[in-house]
């Protein structure tokens, strides 16, 4: 069985760098989509060189998009503005996943597809994943902030998703799937997309490393992501979003409810970790990666 791991790119050089070396060994094939448009729909210039890469350059399957999705929508004139800006932005998301199927044309039904966002680093080493049987799995990840043990212990992350290609209904079905296993006794599971039994949580199943940037890098990423609309009417600056970076404090409140204005006004504070828990390769090239590890 070989092992695809697919991920988009926008300018993340140093998330890219580290994600190679720490799945190298164990994983075959590296598929990259990146876009000529980001996520609001502003073009852009594509980031990713291959060169930039030698050690792992005969894995890599580079793909780009020059093009719009189709069915976007005309955002101007628009008294729902805010929320055409998502139906878009979730379009523009959605032709990225399901690009990668060109990637893993070549994988056989049973190789192993792998769906993260970039800085959403799988565990591969680990034993419940090495052994799991199961049709579907989701990493349960620990979830760091704009260092690499900065950690946000209030909650796990569930980014990276796997199935065998024979399993797969599309890239985004695969992102889309909920992180929670249901009994057999549930008979919607039979008929759901999302909900699933015969399904493994990777408990110990990585890393999230959300949001390693600069402050102006940041608020680049921010007003161009998914949710760009959403981050329009919060009214945060690059100086509110260094602030939060130098105080080690969220911008972000993931437990409020999708249409809580208050969501953008989290002062939660973030906890330094030791590099123990970090992936061999961050703890093995501490000097190389300080400017973005606590001391």
């Amino acid at each position: 069985m070989k092992i695809f791991d697919c991920t988009t790119f926008y300018s993340e050089h140093l998330m890219m760098d580290v994600r190679f070396n720490i799945l190298n060994e164990n994983v075959d094939k590296f598929v990259v989509v990146e876009s000529k448009f980001s996520h609001s729909g502003k073009e852009k210039q594509l980031n990713f060189n291959i060169n930039n890469y030698p050690k792992f350059k005969d894995k890599i399957i580079y793909l780009t998009i020059d093009h719009e999705p189709e069915g976007i929508i005309n955002e101007d004139k628009k008294e729902n503005k805010s929320s055409i800006k998502r139906i878009n932005s979730l379009k523009r998301i959605e032709l990225s996943y399901n690009y990668m199927l060109k990637g893993i044309e070549t994988a056989s039904n049973d190789d192993l597809i792998i769906l993260s966002d970039n800085d959403e680093i799988p565990n591969l080493e680990s034993n419940k994943f090495i052994n799991s049987k199961k049709k579907l799995i989701i990493f349960k990840q620990l979830f760091f902030y704009y260092k690499f043990n900065l950690l946000y212990d209030a909650m796990f992350w569930y980014g990276s998703k796997a199935c065998k290609k024979k399993d797969l209904i599309s890239m985004s079905w695969l992102r889309n799937l909920k992180n929670k296993k249901y009994p057999l006794w549930r008979f919607d599971t039979l008929f759901s997309n999302t909900k699933y039994s015969n399904l493994e949580i990777i408990e110990d199943g990585g890393w999230h490393f959300t949001n390693l940037k600069k402050p102006e890098e940041l608020y680049e990423k921010m007003k161009n992501f998914g949710h760009h609309n959403e981050f329009d009417d919060s009214g945060l600056t690059v100086s509110d979003l260094k602030k939060k970076i130098n105080n080690h404090e969220l911008f972000y409140n993931h437990f409020t409810d999708q249409k809580n204005e208050n969501k953008w006004k989290s002062n939660y504070k973030l906890k330094k970790t030791n590099l123990d828990i970090l992936p061999k390769f961050i703890q093995e090239n501490r000097l190389k990666l300080n400017d973005w590890i606590i001391e």
